[in-house]
């Protein structure tokens, strides 16, 4: 029996025996592969990646993933680690690019396979656009990693990697390594990481908007993680940072979807010293006693995606799980709890007018939004919208797709109005003032610095940089 059909692993033998097989035939190499695993910088003159970015979750995964059979070193270029010139030293390169950063991914990876080495790419982009993301590599990585990892880890190590890897199930969350942060840590320029630690307690999200790519990548399926693991990861960096109040962000596309799963952890969370945020929905949070549990658990903000204010628009990306009567009132019982809401609005729509900029404004500010993130309509590559607008879209430089470049015109306003009012609500929402208005009696926090550096980003726009 050949290694390649002796590594063909039943899958009722389940995952502990694969990891087995692949350390038994890792063991056999007359050398330990080495791997280089690279986070791209985006090319956008805006804030897509400006100040204290967040240490990549993904990539830790992927490195502690790798590092059981491989050597793994770990570069991130957002916070100025520099790319190497010559990558013959390495027998992998791996990336994950969305589609931001991916041009600046295809340029280091054509480099990275002239020099011989292996190239991966994983992430939203090429998960979306398999095929070119092809031309730049050796490997796509369709969707997540963990679901493939044997298949691939096998053919690394055998020297008969693929062009393609894409699951017919996905894994459990239960087999999920407990990320390590110490390839994150050797960097020099770590400290210009933010300080809100990213994790992970589900994945997926059963809604489907048709903007978002999250139902392409994990379908409408939901998987959770079991609590203990979930807190043990907790402790770990209490442990890593040597302190108790540590800041955490739940990186989860709906933390929320399984009642009975968050009542479970925030109860588990309860009494640990720390403080977390994470993206949750509306629909959930009219359920009785929601914040008060988050609350109690360390929660200080929520992030909700409002995207528009315009039954039309949500009905039109097919969001259908925002109640618009129960706004005020959800929002009321959440700030009494002292949790912050980041509120996500999105303008560009074909259902939008000039007058949604205005009903917009006046929202955020009867409602004192602490931290309102706006972004204009963008259609992603391989999302259902994407396919919809492609004829109308402007241009296809993946440079642009930061949110801040407008796509299209929309029906109801020219695309120079869009970018006028676009640019308006940023600097009269972060005008000194409406800071104050909104913030006023609010713990002196993170949200508050972030209030500060929004009004002088807001001051820097101009209409050229939008179009």
């Amino acid at each position: 029996m050949s290694n390649h059909s002796a590594l063909q692993v039943n899958s009722i033998n389940g995952f502990d025996q694969q990891a087995e097989m692949l350390q038994e035939l890792a063991s056999k190499q007359t050398h330990r592969k080495k791997w280089l695993v690279i986070q791209p910088k985006s090319l956008t003159n805006l804030r897509a990646d400006s100040g204290h970015v967040s240490i990549p979750l993904n990539l830790m995964m992927v490195c502690t993933l790798a590092s059981t059979l491989f050597d793994v070193e770990f570069i991130d270029e957002r916070i100025g680690d520099p790319v190497p010139e010559d990558f013959s030293g390495y027998d992998v390169v791996a990336f994950t690019a969305r589609t931001l950063n991916v041009k600046k991914a295809y340029k280091i990876g054509n480099l990275a396979k002239s020099h011989g080495a292996k190239v991966i790419f994983g992430g939203v982009h090429p998960t979306m656009m398999p095929d070119e993301a092809r031309n730049y590599c050796t490997t796509v990585v369709y969707g997540e990693l963990e679901s493939v990892w044997t298949d691939l880890a096998r053919d690394v190590l055998l020297d008969e990697m693929k062009p393609f890897y894409k699951s017919g199930k996905l894994e459990q969350m239960d087999h999920m390594h407990r990320p390590e942060f110490k390839f994150a840590e050797k960097s020099k320029n770590f400290k210009k990481y933010s300080n809100l630690v990213p994790i992970l307690a589900t994945k997926g999200c059963p809604v489907g908007c048709n903007f978002c790519t999250t139902p392409t990548i994990y379908g409408k399926s939901f998987r959770m993680r079991e609590v203990d693991l979930v807190i043990d990861e907790i402790k770990y960096h209490q442990n890593r940072l040597g302190k108790e109040n540590v800041n955490f962000s739940f990186m989860d596309d709906n933390i929320c979807f399984k009642p009975k799963f968050f009542n479970d952890l925030m109860e588990a969370m309860t009494g640990l010293g720390v403080h977390w945020n994470a993206n949750i929905s509306m629909n959930f949070l009219v359920r009785p006693g929601v914040p008060e549990l988050a609350a109690q658990s360390g929660c200080d903000m929520f992030s909700i995606g409002f995207e528009s204010l315009d039954p039309d628009t949500i009905k039109q990306v097919h969001k259908g799980s925002n109640f618009h009567s129960q706004y005020d009132e959800v929002i009321k019982n959440v700030q009494k709890n002292n949790i912050a809401i980041q509120g996500y609005f999105m303008f560009g729509f074909d259902t939008d007018k000039e007058t949604s900029f205005q009903a917009t404004y006046d929202f955020i500010m009867d409602n004192h939004i602490e931290f309102p993130v706006f972004a204009l309509a963008t259609p992603f590559p391989g999302t259902p919208w994407y396919d919809e607008m492609k004829t109308r879209i402007r241009h296809f430089d993946w440079d642009r797709y930061d949110t801040f470049h407008y796509m299209y015109e929309p029906k109801k306003m020219s695309g120079e109005k869009l970018v006028e009012n676009f640019i308006k609500i940023h600097r009269e929402v972060y005008s000194w003032k409406s800071i104050y208005h909104r913030m006023k009696g609010k713990p002196l926090n993170w949200v508050w610095f972030v209030n500060v550096a929004m009004h002088f980003f807001s001051k820097r726009m101009k209409p050229e940089m939008f179009a």
